[in-house]
């Protein structure tokens, strides 16, 4: 009889918990980007749902450290701005890096040309100069170093650059061209120096610069555009022995090495021979990857891989763009639909073909970026920030899409929903946020957390189907019912306590 009453207690006692947790409401905050035409919206008036799915946060489970989320200044982007009325060129800007729009934490410059560049040229245009005393940024001074400049006087919060050489001067290289070829050994101590000497001039200009890449794609593009062919062993070597000794022997230390810079499913070599030892992993502090190798696999395993090999060093994607594509001005729908391609459409070999396949523009961004949360990498950095209805310009006619598209000629914006897509993390996920870890309960929804330095929490949720869907978000003893559109994306934001 006493075990009966104690079960019928210990019964009671359940339910009252079970009612109390009812009645624990869980506040949110709900923006939502959609193929129905949901931009950032913010939305409300969610009812409880029976046999939802769950969503349950456990901020006690922490993995990486986020650096970042931007996109790239190239010399494309900031001739195109410079082309604009001011309004158009102030929108932009302030769209990109004020606490009211995406508010960029990270982006990427290059060093010397690139395919996003008008011309061909180099810092270092005078042959045979190893001391590089005609040093030189005049190129970047007309559009790109003006955008710089302008976009930190937008930004609130301020923003990491890093910067990035897709090829040394061809009088440097084996090949005495911009396309393709090495460094030739006999030049690894000027190519060093031409990285303090970068710092040295961007300083001037008041630009203050957090770290490099040491090379663009450096197992090359094909012959297509500018580059420089490195072997893991070639960069390791180049790094430890000449690029770290020069920055600390300039007073350029504390600056960001990442090594490798390219395609994630080759990973494995490059950090295998990057940090071997503490001697060749010394000035590396991370890595750098692309997402160019498919339209939608994310290579996690890859991924978790370059993370075990180097766990307190950076894991961050650098580029990623839909390439090879003309962007679609002013049809929002193109962008929710799989029509886009990617250089593997047409130039993959046939094994590769799988990798890809059309696949909708938004869906490639949320679900890497979700995907890169998930496995490690702490910084998102997007390729050109503004391109024309063209896809450039480019000097190399690769024409791409970016979020922003411009018509210069009409002097008109269009706002993409890569844009908004963008803003779903770089605004709701701030530096130095801490990835958290979660039970998710519908596979189809694709689903990422961290918690800011300010104690909320920001839970970004991807429904890539075109099915809507509902969903109970769960922290601690507290939840919450959420409905979710079709192909749309959510970022909820929990307030601290």
């Amino acid at each position: 009889m006493k075990t009966v009453k104690h079960i019928f207690h210990l019964a009671l006692f359940l339910i009252m918990i079970s009612c109390n947790q009812e009645t624990k409401q869980l506040e949110v905050s709900v923006f939502e980007t959609a193929a129905n035409g949901n931009k950032l919206t913010q939305v409300s008036d969610f009812s409880r749902v029976e046999n939802a799915t769950s969503i349950i946060l456990d901020p006690t489970l922490e993995f990486q450290t986020i650096t970042g989320f931007g996109g790239a200044f190239t010399e494309s982007s900031a001739y195109l701005l410079n082309q604009l009325s001011k309004k158009n060129r102030d929108s932009i800007l302030q769209a990109y890096f004020s606490k009211e729009g995406a508010n960029y934490s990270l982006t990427r410059t290059h060093m010397n040309s690139c395919d996003f560049s008008l011309s061909h040229y180099s810092y270092s245009p005078v042959v045979d100069d190893l001391t590089l005393d005609h040093f030189t940024i005049e190129e970047d001074q007309a559009d790109l170093i003006p955008m710089i400049k302008d976009a930190l006087k937008v930004s609130e919060d301020g923003f990491k650059i890093l910067a990035s050489p897709w090829t040394a001067a061809p009088w440097m290289k084996d090949n005495n061209a911009w396309v393709g070829g090495k460094l030739l050994p006999k030049y690894y101590d000027t190519w060093a120096l031409f990285f303090s000497k970068y710092l040295d001039a961007y300083t001037k200009e008041g630009i203050d610069i957090w770290g490099f890449t040491v090379e663009n794609e450096p197992h090359g593009n094909g012959n297509n555009w500018e580059s420089m062919h490195y072997t893991p062993a070639e960069m390791t070597n180049f790094v430890q022995h000449h690029l770290g000794p020069n920055l600390e022997l300039n007073g350029y230390g504390d600056k960001i090495i990442l090594g490798y810079d390219q395609n994630r499913a080759g990973i494995k070599e490059w950090v295998d021979v990057m940090f071997a030892t503490p001697e060749t992993s010394k000035y590396f502090d991370g890595t750098a990857i692309h997402w160019y190798e498919s339209t939608y696999e994310v290579f996690p395993e890859a991924l978790q891989y370059a993370h075990q090999k180097a766990p307190n060093k950076y894991l961050i994607e650098t580029e990623g763009c839909v390439d090879s594509q003309v962007p679609e001005w002013q049809n929002d729908a193109w962008y929710w639909s799989k029509e886009s391609t990617d250089w593997g459409w047409d130039w993959a070999p046939e094994k590769d073909k799988y990798l890809h396949p059309k696949y909708a523009p938004v869906n490639r961004y949320a679900r890497d970026i979700i995907g890169c949360l998930n496995n490690w990498v702490d910084g998102w950095i997007d390729w050109n920030m503004v391109l024309d209805t063209q896809g450039g310009p480019n000097w190399f006619k690769n024409w791409c899409v970016a979020p922003i598209i411009v018509d210069p000629e009409k002097d008109e914006v269009y706002f993409t929903p890569l844009y908004y897509t963008m803003a779903h993390f770089s605004k709701y996920i701030r530096p130095n946020a801490i990835v958290i870890g979660l039970d998710n309960s519908d596979k189809e929804l694709q689903v990422a957390a961290a918690k800011n330095p300010d104690g909320t929490i920001a839970v970004v949720v991807f429904n890539e189907g075109k099915i809507a869907k509902n969903f109970k978000i769960r922290l601690g003893e507290k939840e919450t019912s959420i409905f979710i559109n079709a192909q749309a994306l959510q970022t909820i934001l929990i307030p601290t306590n």
